[in-house]
This record gives C-alpha cells, structure tokens and sequence, in this order.
C-alpha cells in the first residue's frame, strides 16, 4: 500500500490516492484504496500527501486493505439471516412506519472515532468492550445534540435506535479516570501531528471559566471571577491549547478561583514533560502577561518555548507609552498600517496602527457613550450605574450621590485608537509576530465550539472525577469534529462544523412495519451530494437498498 500522486494529461489537477499493488494471473495491477483529494497548488498537494500517509498508516495498523465496512445504525440488523423471497414481497397498506433513525452521525463520525484510536481510551478495551461503546455513543450523543447525560440516554433512544441504561453512563465516567484522560490527550495530539505532518511549532493558549448549575463549593469547583457572569456560582477553569489550524493539542483543568494568568506555566510545563517539542512559539492574549509569566517563558526559552503575549499598552510606564503615542518611532506598511517596534525590558515590544481598527474604536466608544448619556437621563445615581462595567470608565462621581460622563477620560481614551501591541522574545520579523497573535483567534473560535456547539457549560455533575470526565468527553467530541472539519475543508470545499452536523443528521434510515406479515424493514434514505462526498473521503459505503431488519 502507498500513496499516489498522479497528475492529469493536461497537468492542471493532480490527485492524491492511496493505491495497493494486487497480483492476479502473472500481472501486478494497482488498485485504487482511497481517493483522498485534488490538490490545487504546491501548499494543498503537500498537506494531502501528508494526510494520506497519515490515513495509509492507520489503515495498515488495523490490518484493512480495502474499504471499511460502515457501521451499522443499530444492532437490530441480521444481515446473515436468510429470508425467503416472499418476505420482499411488500403490500403497502400493510406498512406503518415505526421509528426514523439517524445513521450519519455513528456512520461518519462513529468511523472516524474508531480510526482515530479513541475505542482505546478506556483501561483494557478488549475487557471492557461495553464501556468503550458507552463512552463512544456518549461522545457521538454529544456532536448530534449536546444536552445533559439523562437527556443523551433519551435522544440515543429515541434519534438512533440505541438504548443505554443512564447507570452505565455514570459507570463509564467513572473509569474515565485520570489515566484515561491522559491516554485522550495523548491519542488526540498525535492525531493532531500526524494531520499536520510536522513537528508543532505554533501552540495558541486561552482560559476560560465553565459553571455549574450548583452552589455548593469543593477542592475544584470555586466561586471567582466568571467570564459568563456567574460570580456567584462555582465553577472550573478550563485552559485549551491549539494549532494554527484550531486542531487540539492539550487542555488542562483548574480550580474555579484560579487566576487565568497563573495557569500558563503549568499548563506548558506539562505539554513540554509529555510530548516530544523541539521549538514552539507560544501565543496568548494580554491575561497571560504579569512580570511572573514573563520571567517564567523567558527562562524557558533555551529550552523549547519562545513566546508572543498581548500586551496591555495602557499600563506601561510613561516613558514608554510616550514613544508608542509618537507617530515618528512608526514605519509605514500600506496606507492603513503602520508598524513600530520598542525594548521592553530586553525584549522587543511590537506595536501596530491600525486605521481600520481605529475607526471601529472610536465608533465603539461613540455608541456606548451614546447609551450612558440615556442611562444617565433616566437616572444619575451612583448606585444604579457604578457596578456596570462597559460605562465605569467614562464616569465621574459628582459629590456623593451623582455621576456624570468624563470628557476628558474619553479624550484621553480617543488617542489610543488604533494601536495594539504585543511583547515577545521570538526572533521572528514584526510582522510574522503580528500575524502569529491575529491568529490566536483559533483558539477563541476553539472555546465557541466547545462552549456552544458541544455545550460543555453548564456542568450538572458534582464530583471533581465526574466533572473532569464531563470535560474529557467534550474534548473528545471537539477533536472529532475539528479533525473532520479539516478533512472535508482539505479533500472536498469549506464546510462549518454545524453544517458538517446537519449535513450528517439527514442520512437517516427509516423502520416500517408490516403488520400482516410481521416483518421489520430498515429503508435507508438518499443521500445529498455534500453527504456522499463525507462518506467517500472516510472511505465508507452506504448500501441504499431497503433490508429485512427481523422476521417476528
């Protein structure tokens, strides 16, 4: 088995496969295994060579040459039953339908699970084959339709024809212990470098906080600071690493109280103990910068870790701010941005003006100012409007009892539009470090997916080895769903991950019933064109012929 790239007569499209040479009467042929993509240029043919190769080897692992079977929606099907050929003789007006299950999701996904290695995760899998199967459905139940544990056990039911007794999902999070966990991470970053082909060299960093529909404290869940604005319920904090690409490298869970800051050098401290990382750049936002953190990334340098951290531009010492507000210490890039570059405690300080930006600033604060200026009409008091903190800044308190708005704060505001900056020790050019830190938003886009997509907040369960399998299982689905996001931007157009998901729960098989000759029968629906193009770059076959499910 190899991979093949193979270019058109005309040399404008060259495809990429996976071939298997077959020996058949004294003559070598070559059968094709998998299509996997058209390359468009230099840059796709490269990361299609290196996803092919990636497939190739997980297809020679598992000891399959040919194409996969697809999973089967349910394990109502018989398909070694024999049946006369009078049982496919069908009156119509006997037929009631019974129930539509959707087959997307476990085909497409269930394959994917199952390719990617995380059937392993669970201690001894082979001994505990009813767990692996729990935690697989859960994790599907949760890219279909993200709701609570109870909930999931009530649409595997219902949408897929799978009955899972709610005390077996409790069982399965309790083997998804610590162990477990580790081998998740550690099975999903090495799908995320086999993607990519390549060492990693870019990690992008965020924390964010996750609450509970619970008030009561313990060693992991902690009232603090929430970005949800649930400070008066316990949470976890949750920090996420991932590639320019948004695909998964690590995550780590803290303590509710946590200051984010504070989570950064452990949580690369343990991604450098783990894996195997030669060079990186880091990359998070100005949360992450204190005098600590600094020290600590600098110190790590020599070692493997360079970095590029937001920087809060308004908190500099004067000296410094007074460089950055002077138009001459910039060099223009295009009419819309200028670059300047200032030392920061022996390291370089990158500061860029945007034009574009700083009309988006100023239009802003224009409208919030617009919206206190009528909140102030209806009332001026200090304590209907001094705990809001998108107006704060651009009060003044008159006496005791009265506020009214800073013009001169907003003017001072005014002159730092535009202007953002980031601190680094990289020796990368001032531009490439600009690029690098816009791309941080992966890592935010990372959170949404989660956050929203998967609904991983709010949190139900209450015990700190249930919260962070909770958490575990969600990573899990994240990974799936970015791996699979990737696969079909790379081997067939852009598709989101939400479409991705409905695209998927459209591929449905219906059971009818007919109730003279007492026989189920499964009918598979079409398929769309985006569907089918899913299922051949999986390399899964989905027979549309209608089937006998049972003879009662």
């Amino acid at each position: 088995m190899f991979v093949r790239v193979k270019t058109s007569n005309n040399n404008r499209t060259t495809f990429v496969q996976i071939v298997q040479s077959i020996r058949a009467a004294d003559k070598v042929t070559q059968r094709i295994i998998r299509h996997i993509g058209v390359a468009k240029d230099e840059t796709e043919l490269e990361k299609l060579k290196i996803l092919a190769q990636s497939i190739k080897e997980k297809l020679e692992a598992r000891g399959q040459q040919y194409l996969f079977k697809p999973e089967e929606v349910t394990s109502l099907k018989k398909p070694d039953t024999v049946y006369e050929s009078q049982d496919y003789n069908v009156n119509l007006g006997n037929l009631i339908e019974e129930q539509r299950l959707v087959a997307g999701i476990h085909e497409a996904y269930g394959k994917l699970f199952d390719d990617l290695g995380y059937n392993k995760v669970i201690n001894y899998p082979s001994r505990n084959k009813t767990t692996t199967d729990v935690f697989k459905n859960i994790v599907l139940a949760r890219i279909a339709n993200p709701v609570s544990k109870r909930a999931s056990v009530l649409k595997l039911e219902e949408d897929f024809g799978l009955t899972i007794n709610l005390d077996k999902v409790y069982r399965m999070m309790d083997m998804l212990d610590i162990s477990s966990i580790e081998r998740l991470k550690k099975i999903t970053y090495e799908n995320t470098l086999s993607l990519i082909g390549a060492k990693i060299n870019v990690i992008f960093y965020d924390a964010t906080t996750i609450y509970f529909e619970s008030f009561t404290e313990d060693e992991l869940k902690k009232n603090g600071y929430g970005k949800d604005g649930k400070n008066n319920q316990p949470q976890v904090l949750l920090a996420l690493m991932v590639t320019t690409e948004g695909l998964p490298v690590d995550y780590e869970v803290f303590a509710g109280n946590t200051f984010e800051g504070s989570t950064l050098i452990p949580a690369l401290s343990k991604v450098k103990e783990k894996y195997d990382i030669e060079r990186v750049v880091f990359v998070a936002d100005s949360a992450m910068l204190s005098a600590a953190n600094i020290a600590e990334l600098e110190s790590l340098k020599d070692d493997c870790f360079s970095f590029i951290v937001g920087a809060r531009l308004k908190n500099l010492n004067q000296t410094l701010k007074s460089s950055i507000l002077d138009i001459n210490n910039y060099r223009e890039i295009s009419p819309e941005l200028r670059i300047g570059q200032f030392d920061y405690y022996g390291k370089k300080l990158i500061v860029s003006y945007s034009a574009k930006r700083a009309r988006k600033d100023s239009h802003d604060r224009k409208k919030a100012v617009e919206k206190l200026k009528a909140k102030l009409e209806k009332s001026s008091s200090v304590k209907s409007n001094i705990s809001n903190n998108s107006y704060r800044k651009y009060l003044k308190v008159n006496g005791k009892s009265s506020l009214s708005i800073d013009e001169n704060k907003i003017e001072t505001d005014s002159v730092w539009d535009g202007l953002h900056g980031v601190i680094t020790n990289s020796d990368l050019s001032s531009i490439d470090v600009l690029e690098k830190y816009k791309e941080l938003y992966n890592v935010e886009a990372a959170f949404r997916v989660t956050k929203h997509d998967l609904a991983v907040r709010p949190i139900y369960h209450w015990k700190p080895d249930r919260v962070k399998a909770h958490i575990g299982i969600c990573y899990c689905a994240y990974s799936l769903v970015k791996q699979m996001e990737y696969r079909v931007r790379l081997q067939y157009k852009k598709i989101s991950i939400e479409d991705i998901r409905d695209i998927l729960m459209h591929v449905q098989t219906t059971i009818f019933y007919d109730r003279k000759k007492k026989i189920r029968y499964g009918f598979p629906s079409s398929m769309k064109k985006d569907a089918k193009k899913i299922y051949n770059l999986l390399g899964i076959k989905r027979n549309l012929t209608p089937y006998i499910i049972e003879k009662l």
